[in-house]
Order: structure tokens, then sequence, then C-alpha cells
């Protein structure tokens, strides 16, 4: 596997480059579309098998987001949805041969990063007005407010580091041992690669709805004191 920090670009549109990570993220993205299209395009009373799993599917990611956030999981189910199976088909990708998942390029989880980030700004701001958002920053005391201000850059910098490492490091260590060992000996790495990929998804999902979740959260109010003079 070559340097990830460092890609050669397979063609150019104009000035700009295109790498392979890129071409590999509009052809998840193609697929996932017309997949869902498809999927959803006869929608019935009486669920098929598909609807079945797809119904499954939403309702799973319903649930985690209520057990996150303890709100209605409505606004954010696509989102968080959308973005868990990206990853997912992004990390599997590495199953095919010649094909290296854009999410073991920096790139890419940085602009997943970033959709983390603005979603936060956009959700936090919605929930709470922009006055309200800012004031976050000053809990619980105003002295906090540099704090809170490098915490939110860190934990993007953290959804980055966090999923690139992984699949980077897991991609790489197949290349090595397939390199070495031939076709048959690397199966069970590939296979724990699956599992890997899919925690990783789930774990870059689940830390966005966290993320987002902290943003549109109601801070309690204090409890009224009780009048011990009755």
């Amino acid at each position: 596997m070559d340097n990830p920090l460092s890609i050669e670009p397979l063609f150019h549109i104009g000035p700009v480059p295109i790498t392979q990570p890129v071409v590999v993220t509009w052809a998840i993205m193609l697929a996932l579309g017309v997949f869902s299209f498809v999927a959803t395009r006869h929608l019935r009373i009486i669920p098929t098998k598909t609807q079945t799993v797809l119904e499954l599917f939403v309702s799973t990611i319903e649930g985690q987001v209520r057990d996150v956030m303890n709100g209605d999981p409505k606004p954010y189910r696509a989102l968080i949805g959308t973005i868990f199976l990206f990853i997912l088909v992004a990390n599997w990708s590495s199953l095919i041969p010649g094909i290296e998942p854009p999410t073991a390029h920096i790139e890419t989880d940085a602009a997943l990063a970033l959709i983390v980030f603005v979603a936060i700004l956009w959700f936090g701001i919605g929930t709470r007005g922009i006055k309200g958002y800012l004031a976050t920053f000053a809990e619980p005391t105003w002295v906090m407010i540099p704090l809170n201000i490098v915490e939110q850059i860190t934990r993007t910098f953290s959804l980055i580091v966090r999923l690139f490492g992984n699949v980077m490091s897991g991609v790489f260590v197949i290349s090595i041992v397939l390199s070495l060992a031939g076709l048959f000996v690397p199966i069970p790495l590939m296979a724990l690669d699956l599992l890997t990929g899919a925690v990783q998804a789930y774990i870059f999902a689940i830390l966005a709805t966290v993320f987002i979740g902290a943003a549109v959260a109601e801070t309690p109010s204090p409890k009224p004191q009780e009048d011990i003079s009755q």
C-alpha cells in the first residue's frame, strides 16, 4: 500500500486532480443511491423481505439515536444512518482486489468529520438559537469558554484520527500478509477486517450522535427548593 498521505491522481477534470479514493467514493455514493431508490420504490403495508430488512435497519438506527440522545430520533436518523452505511461500505470495499477503501485516506475521514462538525452547528443552532448555542460554551462558567472551544475542535480531529488509523492500519497489515503468504492465509485476517470495518462505522456514527446530542440537549434547570416553613 502506498503512502496514504500522498496519492497519485488517476486523471484530471480541468485543473482538478481526481484520485482513486474520490472515484471509489463516487461509486459508493452512486451504488447506495441506486439501492435506496430501488429498495424504497414500492413500499407495501405488508412488507417484503427486503422491506423488512430495511425497516429493521431504520428502527435500529432510531433506537440507537433515541437511547443516546434521549429524544425524538427522526431529525437525525437520515444523517446518522447515511454516515454509518457509507463508512461501512467504504471499509468493506477493501475486500475488492485492487481497491483501497476511501476511509484509509485521511482526506475522506476529514470530510466525514467536517460533515459531523457542520451538523453539530446546524442542529445546535436550530434547537437553541445562535445565542443559546453560543451560551453553551460558557457552561458551567465563562472561565471554561477557551476549553470548550478547544474541545469542540479536538473532538472533530479525534473522529478523523480514530477512523483513519484503524482502517489504514488494517488494510496495511492485510497487504503485507497477502504479499508474503499468498492468497489463502490472509482469509482469517480479511474476516477480522470485516468485523473491524463494521465496528469502526458503528463507533463513528455513535460518536457523531453523542456530539450532536450534546449540542441539542437542554441544560437542566435547577429544581425549585421547597418551602420548609410549610
